[in-house]
């Protein structure tokens, strides 16, 4: 009896499971690569870039069609711009594989704040993609270039944008819950990897612009733009930008070209960098203490300089010390003037050294930054001067 109630449940449990109720077939779906926003008057401008499969299917030749299609659609939120795409979609716009987002120039100035808030909250948006921002440009103009090598502009994007964070430092990727997390952090403001297009913007567009060996049009990341209460306030210089990824501890690997001792240049390859950050209160007033350990090979010379003898590495290792520091206080002192913003993380640091100290300053943390004492100390080491000793300029020049 009893193994005739459990067959008689278990049917009854059959008829109430739903299956694949929910399934979406591929074909039926238009997968989104890329997602712009803009703000054009009081309204929310949405771009997104589709992928066309056909186009981009190794085993299928190519129609000549453009690898990716853009839409366009206009609401008073992005939630609504995104359901009236629907309108000039063929297909239903599927989210999970997005793998950037480009907030515009203008709606950067504006704030992010709104903007961020649907694509932080609805389900179909995984939060493992990366956010950057245009500079002097609309999203949607950066969406529609055509890039070469990479068929689909977003792939290029996200490449260029981890490649250079690890081998050239300017650039820091940023998934959207780390960026929602700093955003209400109320100590340390916002940094985004900027990107700008660098020729006609019309241009890009065109077919012809991935069919040259020479682009006439391309998107490169220019620094990063500098967030406050969640509007864009400034843009770093790449050197800005490097000095800030070695403030964060965020630098992989990078170049410094210095200066020899009987004049032309010497480059060096940062391999490893270090940083620790040490915040203290000295009579009540916050100090912060900075040192960068920095480990490099030299890797390229045009220069007379004798790599054999150890006061030729040792100058080199001063000379790149010296170099180092120097960029960095004068990052701190361009950040401290101009933008009073703490994006060192300089406050989040004297919090977790004394939080009663802290607690006296934090509603004045602002002011205070702006006068923050700042010691910075560099330590270099050379490893390795490559598979020659000298070098071959000196050779040539009969040196």
């Amino acid at each position: 009896m009893s193994k005739f109630k459990a067959i008689c449940l278990l049917m009854i449990l059959t008829l109430l499971l739903s299956g694949c109720w929910s399934k979406r077939e591929l074909n039926e779906l238009a997968i989104v690569a890329a997602l712009g926003i803009d703000k054009v008057d009081n309204e929310f401008e949405i771009t997104v870039q589709v992928v066309d499969p056909g186009e981009i299917s190794s085993k299928q030749p190519s129609s000549g069609r453009s690898p990716v299609i853009t839409y366009h659609s206009t609401g008073a939120t992005v939630f609504e711009a995104i359901r009236k795409m629907t309108t000039v979609t063929a297909r239903k716009l599927y989210f999970s594989h997005l793998q950037i987002v480009v907030l515009g120039d203008e709606l950067a100035k504006e704030g992010i704040h709104e903007t961020l808030d649907l694509i932080s909250r609805d389900h179909e948006f995984r939060n493992d993609f990366d956010v950057i921002v245009a500079h002097d440009a609309t999203a949607d103009e950066v969406l529609n270039v055509l890039t070469p090598i990479e068929k689909v502009p977003a792939n290029k994007l996200l490449n260029s944008l981890k490649t250079s964070e690890k081998t050239w430092g300017t650039t820091e990727s940023i998934k959207i819950d780390e960026l929602i997390n700093t955003i209400n952090n109320k100590t340390t403001s916002v940094v985004i990897s900027a990107i700008e297009i660098q020729g006609d913007k019309n241009a890009g567009m065109d077919q012809t612009n991935v069919k040259k060996s020479k682009s006439s049009v391309l998107l490169k990341y220019t620094g990063l733009a500098v967030f406050k209460k969640g509007k864009l306030v400034g843009l770093l210089t790449e050197d800005e930008s490097r000095s800030l990824g070695f403030l964060r501890d965020k630098i992989d690997s990078t170049i410094e070209i210095i200066a020899c001792p009987k004049g032309d240049t010497l480059a060096t390859e940062i391999t490893h960098s270090k940083t620790k950050i040490k915040g203290k209160f000295e009579h009540g007033a916050p100090k912060i203490e900075v040192l960068i350990d920095v480990n490099q090979n030299v890797g390229e010379v045009l220069c007379k300089i004798d790599l054999t003898k150890e006061k030729s590495i040792h100058f080199i290792n001063k000379k790149t010390a010296e170099l180092i520091k120097k960029r960095i206080e004068e990052t701190i002192r361009s950040v401290q003037q101009n933008y009073r913003v703490d994006i060192f993380g300089f406050g989040e640091e004297l919090h977790r050294t004394n939080p009663k100290e802290w607690k006296k300053i934090e509603k004045d943390w602002l002011t205070i930054f702006q006068e923050l004492p700042v010691k910075v100390e560099v330590h270099v080491s050379t490893q390795g001067v490559g598979t020659m000793e000298n070098s071959l300029v000196s050779k040539t020049k009969g040196e």
